[in-house]
């Protein structure tokens, strides 16, 4: 998970594409969005959307509507919301149905840096809590079988999985889809080992490119170059090659004290439900 930049004041992670799209033709390719940052690191978060689409297959088609009641809402915080990613990712299980990605105003959330080592290569965002703060992100509307891949690719399932799935309800965090409602709350992916947080103590918040803040990273910790070398690129190839090097990464964050809560903890727990139990609401409120 993680964010890019946007040109939008309050926006979200996520770059838009840069390219203008030929009118006829919705690939991903065309577009600019077909980058993968699970194959190449260093593209993480991936290029987001300028605008809300369909991601079906290889093409993001526009929508015909921004609330869809049959689906679960998931807030995308970083790479989530780059629909190259999503593609490898649904790809990985043959799924090809569509998936709805709409850009929503959010209020009461920023974009921090998960405290872990990814073994993709990167370090990914995370949501913190941030009451008042407004930003665009978006917001998957997800099928039971597309949230089980997701889940899945965040660790959720797993006890030693980075990822918890929370329900954030409103009026804690206010989601505007851009139709005129205001859900009642949509899930988003919490960090296990807490986030990266700034020199004043609080959630630092994240780049939106990984070359940056790796370079910081490595800069700030004689002890972290000692593992993963002193460039981004050695970095991602360290990290890729060796799943216990990442958990040396993680647990050196904590033991160097640059961890700190992402303020969202308490929602944990609610993002699975028994069997037997009503899941939250999501139909969006008036």
């Amino acid at each position: 998970m993680a964010e890019g930049r946007t040109s939008r004041e309050g926006s979200g992670a996520g770059t838009p594409a840069e390219r203008g799209p030929d009118a006829g033709d919705r690939t991903l390719r065309a577009l600019g969005l077909d980058g993968v940052p699970r194959e190449e690191p260093l593209l993480y978060p991936g290029a987001w959307p300028r605008e809300s689409g369909v991601l079906h297959g290889d093409r993001l088609l526009p929508p015909d509507r921004l609330t869809y009641e049959d689906r679960t809402p998931v807030l995308a915080i970083g790479s989530n919301a780059s629909p190259g990613q999503l593609r490898h990712k649904m790809a990985e299980f043959g799924i090809e149905s569509p998936l709805p990605m709409v850009r929503s105003r959010v209020t009461g959330l920023d974009v921090g840096v998960s405290a872990h080592v990814s073994r993709m290569g990167y370090v990914s965002a995370s949501p913190v809590s941030a009451p008042g703060t407004v930003r665009e992100l978006f917001l998957l509307w997800l099928d039971a079988e597309q949230l089980a891949v997701i889940d899945a690719s965040e660790g959720v399932p797993m006890a030693s999985g980075n990822f918890d799935r929370a329900w954030l309800p409103a009026p804690d965090v206010r989601v505007e889809p851009g139709d005129g409602t205001v859900l009642r709350g949509a899930y988003a992916y919490v960090n296990r080992h807490g986030v990266l947080r700034d020199g004043t103590g609080a959630p630092r918040r994240h780049p939106g490119e990984q070359r940056p803040l790796i370079t910081d990273l490595l800069r700030g910790s004689a002890r972290l170059r000692e593992l993963f070398g002193t460039t981004p690129e050695e970095f991602c190839a360290r990290a890729r090659a060796d799943r216990r090097l990442c958990e040396r990464g993680t647990r050196l964050f904590a033991q160097e004290e640059r961890v700190t809560a992402s303020g969202l903890e308490r929602y944990v727990g609610s993002g699975r439900t028994p069997d037997d139990a009503l899941p939250p609401p999501t139909a969006p409120m008036p």
